[in-house]
């Protein structure tokens, strides 16, 4: 009983001194590269963090529809700043090359048109044939004991399919057992079947972030939708935020909104990472405890289970 308290206490004390936002004094390094698995060719970005000197855990980021590689890219400078190897894919057959053609009359119809599931199973092998070739890869270390998945918007479906999510009505799972933990940015419920057996079998942590106006021109999810995942997902390291009038551009940087947003989903998804993927005790109690509930904005609401 003593040994408990002492090491909820000690954890308490490390929690205060825990800072997701805290940087290096040095910028990551970045490389663009493009790999081809013999059927289609993958862009992705990379970026190494400062000063690595071994094996670092890896993150993959997936770009929402009609998006790239350059996506979100302050998540990709801060995680790597913190010493993850960042991945960011870019999607042939949903991503800007889908729209930056058409005019502008035609780009909305060409956008629904690539919402598919066919341009998801492409999606679901990219994220497979590019953590194989990481094995490889020559000029990067990384530890693939430690990988993690996010996304955002369609990227978030593609995550959600390769770290646990089901599909019911056809009996399928994508589940890549490599990825130990993930964080769906405008996570979503599948279009058909039974949505409590989709997510029935997600064993690995996973993060939510969404905001009260999270509301995309395709896809024809509502706020509602995105908030219905979490309360599907069985217990043990499942955590959400909810950002008040946060709109789904936010996660991007397409659109200008108060800057607080970004800094709450650098602090929560960098604590999540160090939770997960390195077993870092600290930020495990900044999640759970007093740490996440300061970093809030006043009408945002956070849960975890």
């Amino acid at each position: 009983m003593r040994r408990l308290l002492f090491l909820m206490l000690t954890l308490a004390v490390l929690a205060q001194n825990y800072d997701p936002m805290q940087e290096k004094d040095h910028a990551s390094k970045i490389r663009d590269l493009t790999l081809h698995d013999g059927k289609r060719d993958v862009p992705i970005r990379i970026y190494l963090p400062p000063h690595q000197t071994g094996p670092a855990p890896v993150v993959l980021f997936s770009h929402g529809l009609g998006g790239s590689r350059e996506m979100s890219a302050y998540l990709g400078m801060h995680w790597s700043n913190r010493g993850y190897v960042v991945v960011a894919l870019q999607h042939p057959g949903s991503d800007v090359s889908v729209w930056q053609d058409k005019k502008p009359g035609q780009r909305l119809g060409a956008l629904k048109s690539a919402a598919n599931g066919e341009q998801l199973k492409a999606r679901v092998g990219d994220v497979k044939f590019v953590l194989d070739e990481l094995t490889t890869m020559k000029g990067v270390q990384v530890d693939m004991t430690r990988v993690g998945m996010s996304g955002h918007s369609f990227g978030a479906v593609t995550t959600q399919a390769v770290s646990g999510q089901v599909y019911p009505l056809v009996g399928r799972s994508w589940t890549d057992a490599r990825i130990q933990a993930a964080i769906a940015f405008s996570p979503s419920v599948p279009r058909a079947g039974d949505r409590a057996k989709a997510f029935a079998q997600v064993k690995i942590p996973w993060m939510l972030m969404t905001g009260t106006e999270d509301v995309a021109p395709v896809g024809g999810m509502t706020v509602q939708d995105r908030l219905a995942v979490y309360p599907l997902l069985p217990p043990g390291g499942k955590y959400e935020l909810v950002m008040k009038d946060a709109k789904h551009s936010v996660f991007t940087e397409r659109v200008a909104q108060d800057p607080r947003y970004h800094v709450e989903i650098l602090s929560f998804s960098t604590a999540f990472w160090d939770a997960y993927l390195r077993g870092d005790g600290a930020a495990r109690a900044w999640l759970d405890g007093a740490g996440a509930k300061a970093a809030l904005g006043a009408e945002d609401t956070w849960q975890h289970k």
